[in-house]
């Protein structure tokens, strides 16, 4: 075993206690199984009935953003750590201190403010909701796909921050050589400056077509490197952040049964577009102890993907799709600095992908009662947990 990785697990050691996870142990120390879990250090209670999109963590301001998950009017909601709704508010529709559109999660910039990325340029309003600047956005262009979840958004890095590239997607080989997948955002001059392509090496440079977010990119940032997974792919590109963005590694991420799609030759395949709801995507990343935290949506095997697209009844349509729901759940891989897999496991209780990490903290909101609607959601403070090894004899 490396001691760098003998290392990391007297750290994790001294991090966390107990853990309620059950995963799939994939490495092991002579005849003794070894294996990395979650488990939940903290906690963060609040009060509220509907469906909270989380939008930021602060364990310094020990603020907590989040949304209604309203098309229409959604209210700003601003908690404290003891889980009291301090202010609510509205900033969007036509008044002068709307944001327009949101382009990005909020963000909190300190102990009083946090940042808007919208339609109306980068707004910095207080906790209350004042509006106390308003940066123009240099080039806008209504953004032709997005994504608003916890654990996804912008990035700080220095006085800027990294997001995808919302310009118009590639569909085209041609395209896919050129686009470039994330942006430096500028909320000072409004300045926005997009950098790093597909490498030769990634499936999307194959020349075929893919279906749309098939590429969508999630990432997390080191000092000194930005580690990338491009949707479907399930490789991690490791970069440097400063130009030229030279490629330092790529490492392929070994995930049991995962269900890659590599793209169609026909750009009219009939298929092409309902392979996004049951192919295999990584959707979060984080990097945590030396250790990547992987979420991911394992994808349908090939029996299932016939099935999906086979004609069925509108009950019979339900019925299969809540079927594959339990049958596919979203998973967690833990994975050593070189891509060896740790552990794999279904977060108990947790949204697999509402991965935030602050201030070294990693965060993960509860997940919602299927049966029962709650009038509270929670938030979770999670660290790693090695299972001390066990001899398989006894």
């Amino acid at each position: 075993m490396p001691p760098m990785f003998f290392s990391c697990w007297i750290f994790l050691l001294l991090f966390s206690c107990n853990s309620g996870n059950k995963g799939q142990d994939r490495e092991g120390t002579g005849d003794k199984a070894v294996s990395i879990s979650f488990e939940k250090l903290d906690s963060i209670q609040i009060d509220f009935l509907g469906i909270p999109v989380v939008h930021d963590i602060d364990p310094s301001s020990r603020k907590v953003l989040f949304m209604d998950n309203k098309e229409f009017s959604p209210e700003i909601h601003v908690a404290d750590f003891e889980g009291k709704i301090l202010a609510s508010f509205l900033k969007s529709g036509d008044s002068p201190d709307s944001y327009g559109g949101l382009m990005s999660t909020l963000r909190i910039r300190d102990e009083n403010t946090f940042l808007v990325y919208g339609y109306n340029g980068f707004m910095v309003y207080d906790f209350e909701g004042t509006l106390k600047s308003q940066v123009m956005l240099d080039d806008f262009e209504v953004p032709s796909t997005n994504w608003i979840n916890m654990g996804f958004g912008m990035e700080k890095l220095g006085n800027r921050y990294v997001y995808i590239n919302l310009e118009k997607p590639p569909f085209t080989s041609q395209e896919f050589k050129e686009f470039q997948l994330l942006s430096w955002l500028n909320p000072e001059n409004g300045e926005k400056e997009p950098f790093i392509q597909f490498p030769e090496s990634s499936v999307f440079r194959n020349g075929n077509y893919f279906f749309p977010k098939s590429w969508f990119p999630v990432y997390t940032l080191e000092e000194g490197r930005i580690h990338i997974v491009f949707g479907s792919d399930p490789v991690i590109y490791e970069f440097e952040k400063q130009p030229p963005y030279s490629l330092i590694s790529t490492i392929p991420l070994n995930l049991p049964d995962y269900s890659q799609f590599k793209g169609s030759d026909h750009p009219k395949d009939g298929r092409l577009f309902g392979m996004g709801m049951i192919s295999g995507r990584i959707e979060n990343i984080k990097k945590i102890g030396g250790f990547f935290i992987v979420a991911y949506f394992p994808g349908y095997n090939s029996l299932d993907t016939e099935a999906h697209f086979e004609n069925k009844s509108l009950a019979e349509s339900t019925l299969f799709r809540e079927r594959m729901q339990k049958k596919y759940p979203a998973r967690i891989g833990i994975l050593d600095s070189l891509g060896n897999l740790i552990n794999d496991f279904v977060p108990e209780g947790l949204v697999a992908n509402s991965m935030l990490i602050r201030n070294g903290e990693l965060w993960m909101q509860e997940k919602p009662d299927e049966e029962v609607e709650r009038d509270y959601f929670r938030l979770f403070r999670v660290g790693l947990k090695v299972n001390e090894p066990y001899n398989n004899d006894d």
